[in-house]
């Protein structure tokens, strides 16, 4: 048996904590088939963009011939991670990422008020969340981070055309994790969990997010 300390599920419910990005197809959840309708077993079929809730973007998603999410393994989505508290901050700048310690190779998961608020776990989408700086995106990459996460539904500022933080993260590699839920994380080390769906040729999947103390 595997022992470890608290587990903090830091990955928000879909169907009631998740809210759609603008233009994409809701989640749906329906019943191919139903004991309660005198049918054999439970059956559900799910309508979702890769992109639904708790979700990992790997650099195919803005990098044409950028590698998805069949070129990782399993323990690529096992790291050390530091969480950061970015306070009342409406975008998370350069100053963050070099006041903390994210161990290099590991994961920076910033936790501002898009968590703490409770919104991104309304099931209401909001355009005005706290994101990432292209400059602070620029640190990470600087402090060899390989993963970086964040509680808003995207890491770049709703709205934006040139998706800096995306660009810059990505052509170097780091995967990003975004729509995570840190309310009740405590800003420190962890070691994070983030396995996506074994997707053949993919660029995203959902994924269910745990912080190992």
């Amino acid at each position: 048996m595997i022992h470890f300390g608290r587990v903090h599920d830091i990955s928000i419910l879909l169907g009631e904590e998740s809210a759609t990005w603008p233009g994409d197809p809701p989640y749906e959840r329906d019943l191919v088939s139903s004991i309660a309708k005198g049918d054999v077993s439970e059956v559900s079929r799910l309508t979702m963009t890769a992109h639904v809730g708790t979700h990992l973007d790997t650099p195919a998603h803005f990098i044409g011939g950028g590698r998805g999410l069949d070129g990782y393994r399993a323990e690529d989505f096992i790291l050390p991670a530091i969480v950061v508290d970015a306070g009342d901050t409406t975008t998370i700048g350069p100053e963050l990422v070099s006041d903390s310690t994210p161990p290099p190779g590991g994961a920076i998961l910033f936790r501002t008020t898009n968590s703490i608020s409770g919104r991104i776990t309304s099931g209401k989408f909001f355009t005005d969340g706290v994101y990432l700086s292209a400059e602070a995106a620029r640190m990470c990459v600087d402090r060899a981070v390989r993963l970086v996460g964040i509680d808003y539904f995207s890491i770049d500022a709703f709205g934006t055309r040139t998706f800096p933080a995306h660009m810059c993260l990505m052509s170097a590699g780091v995967l990003i994790l975004e729509t995570i839920n840190l309310r009740n994380v405590v800003p420190g080390g962890y070691t994070l969990i983030c396995l996506p769906l074994r997707l053949a040729g993919a660029e995203a999947s959902p994924v269910r997010a745990v912080l190992l103390e």
